[in-house]
């Protein structure tokens, strides 16, 4: 109540305000209020996330999933044209919000999170100069005294002496504060203390850790919670140590142990919801992160325990700082999009795309909804539980990019093809709307260079990518294997949204029931909507590889059935929620194949 009290007299004093030199303060101020009561509600989102997984409720983790990815976007959406009704002046005049970047600037400088509040700013602005050509940067202050803190006060360090006890690992399990008790502790701990000594002691000359590292904090997500730490050996050489946690009728049981950069990066993917993570030492957190995935972009640590607009920066300085080295944008490698031009740098985390004004001649969904309608699926994605299997999205509007940065015939055909997004002026390149993602090998490429056994691992991972999209309520009506893509680690994700619908909306209809020679046109034909045939699924996937081919049938027959479709249609209309494994099998504390 008292941060709505505060809101509100700061929107009182902007009205009463006359004159630019007593509305840009009040401005500033009205800005800061709207960002404290926003960021209030953001960091108690860990909390009731925790309470969510220690009351077992599956419906309010994804509750919390949602409202926390949409909170951002819901204040700005409310709050930006009711600052611009009572400073109109702001929509139109540059050099008002540069002397107003500066005063708030001024207010935020000592703050721990002055990075997420100059950007929540500059969000504010971008929605009141929206339909404008007008640039808003990217971008925050240097990092403030209290963003230097030592990194010692996000972890607690615990000495190894000799071999690695249950002891120490029942004292890093407990790390989170949990309301309800394990199932038995001392078990659990003795568990993890026997996989740990199987896998970091495989070879008698293994060296010995000497300390443990783990953040003072709980991960949450779904159903699932996880500590996370690190084994810390000579040299400053670290390896993974992350529990992951069950809450089941008998109390928390530790269910798996992640200890390879694989297993983290999958765990820490992009292509998950956000974790909820009870500290609020976000930049610790990440730095943290990144010393256990140090070939992942740290902007997208940043965005995997939901700080999507710090990581969105970090992302832009990573570009910047490429461009600054002498590479030039040129288009993404890979058949090009019907709906979205692509483009990177050769050596960049990212693949950046634009909508075009009209899609290419091979369109084939009918009218096209327009610009808007598929940056609206996009932001979808973005907000939603990707289970794995999507790639996120860091959308910009009403960015500035150099011109020196682009290709001559790249630039000519991104202001050719989507100039209701792209337009250039002098030096600079301006964008309406710019979408990033990390940069993964389209599937078609990866297939045309890689062994049968790998063929066979990506049409596997292929199956599961669709089967997790499915029980997530999402829908590719386009099933063709050029808009999917192989990660690192052999992961196969949809990285393509124009065609995404939502599963129950879908027709699960067949040809299969038809006499052979019948030539009557199906009942189906005459339907409205999206019909999806699942015995054309393999047709549709467009495999230019008779292995592939061969694989898909063998790994994936059931997505070739409507028993398959209707099934998982039947689930998601009576609410249930799929419990989805973020993690190998192999990894689990019951299994006999650890490695």
């Amino acid at each position: 109540m008292a941060a709505e009290d505060t809101l509100q007299r700061a929107y009182q004093r902007l009205a009463e305000a006359s004159g630019d030199e007593e509305r840009l303060p009040a401005t500033a101020r009205l800005i800061l209020a709207i960002y404290d009561d926003f960021y209030g509600r953001f960091c108690e989102y860990s909390q009731r996330a925790k309470s969510a997984f220690e009351s077992k409720d599956p419906h309010a983790s994804v509750a919390v999933s949602r409202e926390r990815l949409s909170l951002y976007s819901r204040y700005i959406a409310e709050h930006g044209p009711k600052v611009k009704g009572l400073y109109p002046a702001l929509s139109v005049e540059s050099s008002l919000w540069e002397n107003l970047d500066r005063v708030f600037a001024a207010m935020i400088v000592d703050r721990y999170d002055a990075d997420v509040a100059f950007s929540f700013a500059h969000s504010m602005r971008r929605n009141m100069t929206h339909g404008l050509w007008k640039s808003v940067a990217y971008s925050f202050p240097p990092p403030s005294k209290l963003r230097k803190l030592s990194m010692s006060s996000v972890y607690r360090r615990m000495s190894v002496r000799g071999r690695i006890d249950a002891a120490l690992i029942g004292e890093a399990l407990s790390i989170p504060g949990f309301e309800v008790p394990f199932e038995n502790l001392k078990r659990d701990a003795e568990r993890v203390r026997a996989r740990v000594e199987s896998v970091l002691f495989e070879h008698p000359e293994s060296p010995e850790p000497f300390a443990l590292d783990m953040i003072e904090a709980g991960f949450f997500r779904d159903r699932t919670a996880y500590v996370v730490g690190r084994w810390v050996f000579a040299g400053e050489r670290y390896s993974p140590f992350v529990v992951a946690l069950h809450n089941g009728a008998g109390g928390i049981r530790a269910d798996a142990l992640m200890h390879r950069p694989s297993d983290v990066h999958q765990l820490f993917s992009s292509t998950l919801a956000n974790l909820h993570v009870t500290t609020a030492l976000y930049y610790q957190t990440c730095v943290f992160l990144f010393s256990l995935m140090p070939l992942r972009p740290l902007g997208e640590h940043y965005s995997t325990i939901g700080y999507n607009h710090v990581g969105k920066v970090v992302i832009l300085n990573e570009i910047n700082e490429l461009s600054d080295q002498g590479h030039l944008f040129s288009a993404s490698p890979g058949a090009a999009g019907t709906v979205a031009l692509g483009f990177t740098f050769e050596d960049c985390s990212y693949h950046l795309k634009v909508i075009r004004d009209h899609p290419t001649q091979s369109y084939k969904w009918g009218a096209f909804p327009g610009v808007p309608a598929v940056e609206e699926k996009y932001r979808a994605v973005h907000e939603i539980d990707r289970a794995g299997s999507m790639l996120d999205n860091a959308m910009y509007f009403n960015l500035r990019l150099e011109r020196r940065m682009f290709e001559p015939k790249l630039l000519e055909e991104l202001t050719r093809q989507a100039a209701g997004s792209v337009r250039v002026e002098g030096e600079g390149v301006f964008m309406r709307s710019l979408i990033a993602q990390l940069k993964i090998v389209p599937l078609p490429l990866f297939l045309e260079q890689a062994s049968e056994e790998e063929i066979r691992t990506a049409i596997v991972s292929l199956g599961i990518c669709i089967r997790n999209n499915a029980a997530t309520n999402i829908f590719n009506k386009d099933l063709d294997s050029r808009n999917y893509g192989v990660g690192r680690y052999d992961r196969v994700f949809l990285f393509d949204y124009d065609a995404v619908e939502k599963l129950t909306d879908v027709k699960i209809r067949t040809n299969r029931d038809r006499e052979p020679g019948e030539d009557d046109i199906p009942a189906w034909f005459f339907e409205e909507g999206t019909i999806f045939l699942p015995e054309e699924l393999e047709y549709g996937m467009q495999f230019n590889n008779d292995f592939a081919r061969r694989c898909f049938r063998e790994e994936n027959a059931d997505l070739m059935t409507v028993e398959f479709w209707v099934d998982v249609q039947q689930k998601l209309l009576s609410g249930e929620v799929p419990p989805l494994r973020m993690y190998p099998e192999s990894n689990r504390l019951g299994s006999e194949h650890a490695g």
